[in-house]
């Protein structure tokens, strides 16, 4: 495997009871790129995730990040490799300050994460590196707010900074301007951009505008399977791609700045 690849599956396969959610899915992840991978409904998106996180164990094939095969590996054990993942659904503590959030996902650097009742002057320690994560995001300002008061758009920012928390070598992101109006799509997606900087991320999204603006490669699935992969431009135009998406060959995708 090249070096400038850190995540590799080899004819992943997924069966459930008969029904083949992800079949035979060839996928590279280069180092340093934003790689988008999208399809329609039911196309076995998040089941691949679910596979490379190790959520689900695959029925065959491979996987391996940074040339070792993690197939067997726990979901527990990815994490601690560097591999870490939001989610569709808002997963922040909603009582909590948005700072107190961060200290939680920061907790693993002092060896105390499974230790809630540690003093405020231990905790404390973190602080620094937490309004440095939140600055990151955008989120300083709101460091004292309760992540409940939170707009959806800057709640999707509080879950990228406790991502960011876990100093992951891979993100995933999981639909994660689902649900946006466009002014918080275009802050999440300008986020993303920035973060992928000096990290690699891989995310399932539906808004092509958003695909068309970041990835630097898109895989298509269709039917648990890839059928097409390549820069926006080349893949918007494929015939196959238009087929799953718009039911038509003759019809365009949205461009990326629509």
């Amino acid at each position: 495997m090249s070096t400038d690849v850190i995540l590799e599956t080899r004819a992943l396969a997924k069966d459930f009871k008969g029904f083949v959610a992800v079949d035979d899915v060839n996928l590279q992840v280069r180092r340093g790129t934003i790689h988008a991978l999208i399809g329609p409904n039911g196309a076995g998106k998040t089941t691949c995730f679910n596979l490379l996180t190790k959520f689900l164990e695959p029925t065959r094939g491979q996987i391996l990040l940074e040339g070792v095969d993690i197939t067997r590996d726990k979901p527990a054990q990815v994490a601690r490799r560097g591999v870490v993942r939001s989610f569709q659904i808002s997963s922040t503590f909603p009582h909590m300050s948005v700072l107190e959030n961060v200290r939680v996902a920061l907790q693993h650097t002092l060896g105390t994460e499974y230790s809630f009742l540690k003093s405020s002057r231990t905790l404390g320690r973190l602080d620094a590196r937490c309004l440095g994560l939140l600055d990151e995001v955008g989120l300083a300002e709101f460091a004292a707010l309760p992540a409940l008061e939170l707009p959806y758009g800057r709640k999707r920012a509080l879950e990228i900074a406790t991502t960011l928390a876990m100093d992951p070598k891979l993100m995933l992101l999981d639909e994660p301007t689902q649900g946006m109006g466009h002014e918080d799509v275009d802050m999440v997606t300008q986020l993303i951009r920035q973060v992928a900087a000096r990290r690699t991320v891989l995310m399932v999204e539906h808004n092509m505008g958003v695909v068309g603006r970041i990835a630097d490669t898109i895989t298509v699935l269709q039917f648990g399977r890839v059928i097409a992969e390549g820069p926006y431009a080349e893949v918007s135009r494929n015939p196959q791609v238009l087929e799953a998406y718009m039911g038509s060959a003759d019809v365009e995708l949205e461009g990326a700045d629509g």
